[in-house]
């Protein structure tokens, strides 16, 4: 399935950039994300996602295939897989800036494939998810660029160049809490969402209750 979202944020479009790559930065705004490390091109984490009473995680890694400045073009390929199943979820996200009223307009196209049980939901229910989260990510986004940047002083003379060195954990100690699609999703999807559910389970419990007559 194939998802539109556009956002605004409050700075010029270069200060925008350099943030959305600025993976330490933004993690604590990515719903349900966990990110383990960063080195420069790959992400390495997971997202927990909350459908009923059952949460999935999905471990895996994005990828910056395209990041062009002169543009403010960026490619992200993501890939995860279920930790306990065998749903997975890949993306093609595809981020465009352009200066819009001294701020920046963000455009996000994402191609996206889930399989197992968030598949259930469909392209119509997962894009009013897809449109809320992107809402609370635009939020924390604007809030965090709005915070002055820590100075770091520079190295003295004498002091060796220090390696590069791969980013560490850069999320918070505190459990992140899953995405829960039915609460985000809001009462009338959720409401949907509860039918096709019950109307699943009576159906598999007829076809049982068949089996075991003939049996």
């Amino acid at each position: 399935m194939e998802l539109h979202h556009e956002f605004t944020v409050p700075v010029p479009v270069d200060d925008a950039w350099r943030a959305l790559l600025d993976v330490e930065r933004i993690a604590p705004c990515m719903p349900g994300a966990t990110v383990d490390g960063y080195d420069g091109k790959t992400v390495t984490g997971s997202v927990k996602v909350k459908v009923g009473p059952i949460t999935v995680t999905y471990r895996g890694t994005a990828v910056f295939e395209e990041q062009d400045e002169s543009a403010h073009r960026m490619v992200l390929i993501a890939n995860g897989k279920e930790t306990r199943g065998q749903g997975t979820a890949r993306a093609t996200v595809t981020g465009t800036l352009a200066d819009r009223d001294g701020g920046t307009a963000v455009s996000v196209r994402t191609d996206l494939t889930v399989t197992g049980r968030p598949a259930q939901f469909g392209r119509g229910v997962m894009a009013e998810v897809g449109d809320k989260l992107v809402g609370q990510f635009a939020e924390c986004l604007a809030r965090r660029l709005e915070e002055p940047t820590e100075r770091t002083e520079p190295a003295e003379p004498d002091e060796p160049f220090p390696s590069a060195q791969p980013v560490q954990p850069v999320q918070p100690v505190q459990p992140v809490e899953p995405i829960d699609l039915l609460r985000t999703a809001g009462p009338p999807v959720a409401k949907r969402v509860a039918v096709a559910v019950a109307t699943a389970v009576l159906a598999l419990v007829f076809v049982r209750i068949r089996r075991h007559r003939h049996a």
